[in-house]
């Protein structure tokens, strides 16, 4: 009883000011959500009036429909929308990778015709339906003489790799091992569209399975069934 009759006259009052706004991944409803970051400044209270500093408190996140207050690092996942994009942005990236290093002539040369066949449909399905054969053979020759991003003598393989984890790193995260094996097997059946992998393929389906963080033995498992798996 004496406590409660404390806290009717003393107590602390939070004074929130805005400070930012924007959309964001709501933890509370589970959904894309627009925010205020806020920042607070406590008061001590007597009888309901504030009187004396108590200091600052936040940033927090508040959610415009459900609000509730989050620390700031839920700012840190992505959008419904945002993570969509980045997923479908990893997946060329991949087949682009694989295509690359499966080329006929080795990394460099130009794809199979059943490795495109099966680019383009991989594509298409992760929501690039005005994918063509002809647009990837393009985007290929340019990814490896992209010019400038590495050292001249460091060869095509660290441009892929560059790529790769550019792409893969910022999603890798946000995914369940599901997911990131999903990504991965999608590479594997371009890279065995026309026959077993070759060695490039292999290194840079490894360093896909490196840059969504697997272990070299999980790379191992998902790139054995994906061979195994009828064509």
């Amino acid at each position: 009883m004496r406590r409660t009759g404390i806290s009717r006259v003393l107590g602390v009052h939070t004074t929130w000011t805005t400070v930012g706004d924007g959309e964001f991944f709501c933890p509370g409803c589970g959904g894309d959500r627009n925010y205020e970051r806020r920042t607070g400044r406590r008061r001590l209270t007597v009888l309901g009036l504030p009187l004396l500093p108590r200091g600052a408190t936040g940033p927090v996140v508040q959610c415009a429909a459900c609000a509730g207050r989050f620390g700031a690092d839920a700012l840190d996942h992505p959008t419904t929308h945002r993570f969509s994009a980045m997923l479908r942005d990893a997946v060329h990236t991949v087949v682009l990778a694989v295509l690359a290093a499966g080329g006929t002539g080795g990394v460099g040369g130009p794809p199979s015709r059943t490795s495109l066949d099966c680019a383009v449909a991989t594509l298409r399905q992760a929501g690039f339906e005005g994918c063509s054969d002809v647009q990837l053979v393009a985007l290929v020759e340019a990814l490896l003489t992209d010019a400038g991003r590495v050292a001249e003598h460091a060869g095509p393989a660290v441009s892929l790799a560059i790529e790769l984890h550019e792409a893969l790193d910022p999603l890798a995260a946000h995914l369940a091992p599901a997911g990131r094996e999903s990504i991965l097997l999608q590479g594997a059946r371009v890279a065995l569209a026309d026959g077993p992998y070759v060695a490039a393929e292999r290194e840079v389906l490894g360093t896909i399975g490196a840059a969504l963080t697997l272990a070299a033995d999980e790379v191992d498992q998902v790139l054995v069934a994906a061979s195994r798996t009828p064509r």
